[in-house]
């Protein structure tokens, strides 16, 4: 970088090259004046390219976005989720390293827009093979939301007039096709691990919708043989590679979840041997589902093995949450109630549920169709529709004529 010391107001002042802005071409002089010697102006313009060279430049005086992102991620991570609060800790730095040296009150929707085509076009750190250099749409969508929320705890902190997110664009993020197995396919893959160590667990993932984390976080005392209930209480999440006890993501995730019979003696199997293991062992571990020594099972090596059995029972490979998928298809197909699956999947609301396997909804409207008109009408066979007219004895004495039906008028369509 160069840069030049000047006298201005009769003091000296320093100014240097930090290169183009990387959003608008623009050029970049960071400037400072007020220096009594021509030798301090100097040594405190080398400071500042140094700190530049090294990604740490401040402008004189004003927060900048990268230090306030700096200070928000900090001071916000008591009210996050810990897999949100580490997302937003990535999508920080995709901001930073691109606009953290602009003044935050500089911020504007057209500049956020220009940061997003930016990142969607070179936002990636290291460009793998033939991905592009560009962050994919839903990346970047997450971005923005990250920058709403931050702009909003920054309108609330009293450094900024207005959340300018509020009036960005982000990119339209295209709904991903949900992957789901038949119910044949989930019979064949429930066939296929019998015996298999954690079959209680996968058939608890087929048979209820749980979540993985759920069903891998599951306790003891989550447990109601005679009740025939469970309540997934802790599930485990993994943040940043790491496995940890989490929250349930809504209150209705927190109820007692019927279990069916097939279910049930399943896991009355498993508490046998767990509680024997324990007594040989000498664990003291309350998880439902851990190794032998009673160590926890990283909820990564489950879904790795959910789909090594897939492989090996001939199915399509599909992610382990996929399955809780399959069991919501099933379930609107089999006619159960919205409200009874949004509850068993542990969602905040009906609405949402609706929404999410709105898929579903086309394919059973026709069933719905045949269901209902055969309740009202209580008849298998179709109605003959009325006649058009009333036979008149002319057309009752002449069979050419009846057999022929009456002559399309001039000009006419016939049907």
């Amino acid at each position: 970088m160069k840069g030049s010391v000047y006298r201005k107001d009769g003091k000296w002042a320093y100014r240097f090259d930090l290169g183009p802005d990387p959003l608008t071409g623009r050029r970049r002089q960071p400037s400072k004046s007020g220096f009594e010697r021509k030798t301090d102006a100097e040594k405190a313009m080398r400071a500042a390219i140094t700190a530049a060279e090294a990604g740490r430049h401040v402008g004189a005086s004003r927060r900048t976005v990268g230090e306030f992102l700096t200070e928000w991620h900090a001071a916000v991570q008591h009210a996050m989720r810990p897999n949100t609060w580490v997302k937003y800790g990535y999508c920080a730095g995709y901001v930073t390293r691109v606009i953290g040296e602009t003044p935050l009150r500089e911020l504007t929707p057209v500049r956020l827009n220009l940061l997003y085509t930016h990142l969607l076009k070179a936002g990636r750190v290291r460009p793998r093979g033939d991905q592009g250099a560009g962050l994919s749409a839903s990346t970047v969508a997450t971005v923005h939301r990250m920058l709403h929320r931050a702009l909003g705890d920054a309108v609330r902190w009293g450094y900024l007039a207005r959340n300018v997110a509020e009036d960005a664009a982000p990119p339209r993020v295209g709904k991903r096709p949900a992957t789901v197995w038949t119910t044949e396919q989930l019979r064949t893959f429930v066939e296929h691990i019998q015996g298999d160590r954690l079959y209680a667990l996968y058939l608890l993932i087929v048979t209820t919708g749980m979540r993985r984390g759920e069903a891998v976080g599951l306790r003891r005392q989550d447990l109601d043989l005679a009740a025939a209930t469970v309540v997934p209480a802790v599930p485990r999440v993994v943040v940043d590679g790491q496995a940890g006890d989490g929250e349930t993501k809504t209150e209705s995730g927190e109820r007692p979840r019927s279990l069916d019979p097939a279910t049930l003696a399943a896991l009355r199997a498993h508490v046998e041997r767990w509680e024997k293991e324990r007594a040989d062992v000498g664990h003291t571990s309350d998880l439902l589902f851990c190794h032998p020594d009673g160590s926890n099972i990283h909820p990564d090596s489950v879904t790795d093995w959910f789909q090594g059995h897939a492989r090996a029972a001939g199915l399509p490979v599909i992610r382990l949450h996929d399955v809780r998928h399959s069991y919501a298809t099933a379930a609107f197909k089999a006619g159960v109630h919205p409200k009874v699956v949004s509850e068993r999947l542990g969602h905040a609301d009906v609405a949402f549920t609706l929404r999410t396997y709105s898929h579903v909804i086309p394919g059973m409207d026709a069933a719905a169709a045949d269901l209902v008109a055969g309740q009202i009408l209580g008849a298998s066979e179709p109605l003959a529709p009325p006649a058009d007219e009333t036979p008149q004895d002319d057309d009752v004495h002449d069979p050419v004529h009846k057999e022929a039906g009456p002559l399309p008028e001039c000009g006419g369509e016939t049907g």
